[in-house]
């Protein structure tokens, strides 16, 4: 009757070559097998596999139903292909080897290692040590080639992913490249034009729904694509809701910006994930086709930093909301209905009010705010177009007086100083052969000389680039006109306009509002350089 109820423990981790015949589970299965064919004191007993799982760690669940079989006498011998199979951490591996296991009796046989605690000598404790730091050794070597392969991938601009992010998908001639999905491309460009009108993320998470369309994670199940667990989905029916469509409004991979390594492992040890600085993120712009321009999507970003909540029952978050300031106090102004003879007229007010501190406070009718903010953005608009033509002239002089004297100047010291380095260097030879320099101190000088002119050189090479860029460029310092151009035909008010072209709106009292516009630095600076009247400064008074 056989003496030893054994276990076969198999393991096979993600990280192994699954290609490999070798360490396949099928694999060792048959060696395990047919050893206990040829050890009649040994009856396999039970079989415990952990597909997918590390040897680094010892939370695997086929791992810990084998100890509570240990644990209840239903085994008293474990058998491995070899010791890698059982585990790869040394100092782990060593505490189950020398005290768990022979705590309860268990013989331990690694049967490729040629390791048997039944066998006077074959458990060795240098033999066990030797074997198990050379495999710690191999994962860590292991996990630092995958680092580095992952981190070249991310440097590189490749797309890591293990699916696509919800409006792409993977190329299908290069899986690290990322390709817009029209789509769901189209369904994110409808989200972003409805909260740029204003429509609060809670009411565009309710319109697709009522339209019927797929959240992002039914879409990839219904499509057949890769999804992670929960993805965009953060409720339990996958519907859209507020918080999938900020995560979407919120993510800089729709301008075609690729940003990885944002968490990550403190050592190969240990699984738990830990985020990363920022500073230590790879980022890599242009890395795919943008969905949405970055003009939208930094706007964007300014609406969801403002004070959005829309009353109920209403569709779009209120005109003003988190622009409009009490001149008295600088709180924030709130929007209130006022009810007379069955007709509801709107004020905006101070909240905390005379009780509460505030000096001066106002209650102003909103569709007189609305008349005089539109036609004191209708004519700053029309200051802003007339000034082009000049600030482009303008901008070309600047170019030519400032950027090009400050670069030439910079260039031609920097010349200057690489000349002499190479005049040391040149000579340093001469010196050596007349016998002024010793050979280590010729050395030395040489490569101090040959270093520093490796640093002048790029040092000019990036001037030079600078000043060719500024020179093709200049344009892109006037864009923030075309903000205001875009909307040279307003004829109403709309949330996207007040919140892309003004920064905030003072009241000061029922007749007289201060409305200080975006790009207030370089329209100043347009004022400056082109002589425009002081009336036109970005911040206005209107009464």
């Amino acid at each position: 009757m056989p003496k030893y109820k054994a276990v076969k423990y198999l393991r096979l981790s993600d990280t192994d070559d699954r290609l490999s015949e070798s360490d396949s589970i099928s694999n060792q299965r048959k060696i395990i097998d047919d050893f206990i064919k040829n050890n009649p004191d040994i009856e396999s007993v039970s079989e415990k596999v952990d597909d997918g799982f590390s040897g680094l760690v010892f939370d695997r669940p086929a791992f810990k139903e084998m100890l509570e079989d240990i644990k209840g006498g239903k085994t008293n011998c474990v058998i491995v292909k070899d010791m890698s199979r059982f585990g790869r951490e040394y100092i782990e591996t060593g505490r189950y080897l020398r005290r768990v296991l022979p705590a309860y009796g268990v013989r331990f046989i690694a049967i490729l290692d040629n390791i048997d605690t039944a066998r006077e000598n074959s458990a060795d404790d240098l033999i066990v040590s030797v074997k198990s730091i050379l495999n710690d050794s191999y994962s860590r070597d292991i996990s630092v080639k995958t680092r580095s392969a992952l981190a070249a991938k991310r440097k590189n601009g490749d797309y890591i992913g293990a699916c696509a992010v919800y409006g792409y998908t993977k190329s299908r001639e290069n899986k690290n490249r990322l390709i817009i999905d029209e789509y769901a491309a189209s369904v994110v460009r409808d989200i972003y034009r409805m909260r740029l009108d204003g429509v609060s993320a809670a009411r565009i998470a309710g319109e697709l729904n009522s339209l019927g369309l797929q959240s992002p994670l039914e879409y990839k199940k219904a499509n057949g694509l890769p999804h992670p667990t929960g993805g965009f989905a953060d409720r339990a029916d996958s519907k859209w809701s507020a918080t999938t469509i900020i995560r979407i409004l919120k993510d800089e991979i729709y301008t075609g910006v690729l940003i990885q390594g944002k968490q990550g492992t403190l050592n190969y040890k240990i699984k738990d994930l830990v985020t990363k600085a920022e500073a230590d993120w790879i980022r890599t712009e242009n890395a795919h086709e943008a969905i949405i321009s970055k003009d939208d999507f930094d706007l964007l970003q300014k609406i969801l930093n403002l004070d959005t909540r829309t009353a109920p029952g209403e569709n779009k978050v209120y005109l003003f909301s988190g622009l409009l300031v009490c001149g008295g106090c600088g709180g924030r102004m709130t929007r209130k209905t006022v009810p007379y003879k069955g007709i509801k007229y709107f004020y905006y007010c101070c909240p905390s009010g005379g009780k509460n501190g505030c000096h001066a406070p106002v209650m102003l009718k909103e569709s007189d705010l609305i008349e005089c903010v539109t036609e004191s953005l209708k004519a700053h608009i029309r200051n802003v177009a007339s000034l082009e033509s000049l600030l482009e002239a303008v901008d070309r002089e600047a170019v030519g007086k400032e950027l090009v004297k400050k670069y030439t100047v910079q260039i031609n010291e920097n010349e200057r100083r690489l000349d002499q380095v190479n005049r040391f260097k040149s000579g340093l030879y001469e010196n050596y052969i007349k016998g002024i320099l010793s050979k280590q101190d010729y050395k030395a000088f040489k490569a101090k000389y040959s270093e520093d002119s490796n640093i002048i050189e790029a040092a000019i090479a990036r001037l030079k680039a600078d000043l060719d860029d500024a020179l093709n460029n200049r344009g892109e310092r006037l864009q923030w006109i075309e903000h205001f151009k875009q909307f040279s035909d307003l004829k109403e008010l709309s949330r996207k306009a007040v919140v892309q072209l003004i920064q905030s709106i003072r009241v000061i009292n029922k007749k007289t509002i201060q409305i200080t516009f975006n790009y207030e630095a370089d329209y100043m600076k347009a004022i400056e350089s082109g002589g425009v009247p002081a009336d036109s400064m970005a911040e206005r008074e209107v009464v």
